[in-house]
């Protein structure tokens, strides 16, 4: 079970972005795309088949797992991510400062 899933709330702590607040969009194993951070130019050759046009697209890269924490609300700071196995044998992610189950 992964720490940080698609969904998730975080807080960036490294880079240009630090400290700001976002949801994660997509995780591609240890690397994850956030939703208005970390964001690049990319020049795009134009497609008319697929009706690409050209020229310089802004996009949201991936950065490492590693430069965000979960956010959590409740005390809106930046917080670890534990594990607990309920009575019925379920595994789920808590806050490690609180114990508070993570939705």
């Amino acid at each position: 079970m992964n720490k940080i899933k698609t969904g998730d709330q975080v807080i960036v702590t490294t880079g240009k972005d630090k400290g700001k607040v976002a949801k994660v969009l997509r995780v591609m194993g240890a690397r994850l795309v956030v939703e208005g951070v970390n964001f690049i130019k990319k020049h795009v050759r134009p497609n008319p088949q697929k009706g690409i046009e050209g020229g310089i697209v802004t996009k949201e890269a991936p950065l490492s797992a590693s430069n965000v924490a979960i956010y959590n609300a409740a005390t809106k700071k930046a917080d670890r991510v534990g594990f607990k196995i309920e009575k019925d044998g379920k595994k789920i992610r808590i806050f490690k400062s609180s114990g508070e189950q993570i939705n």
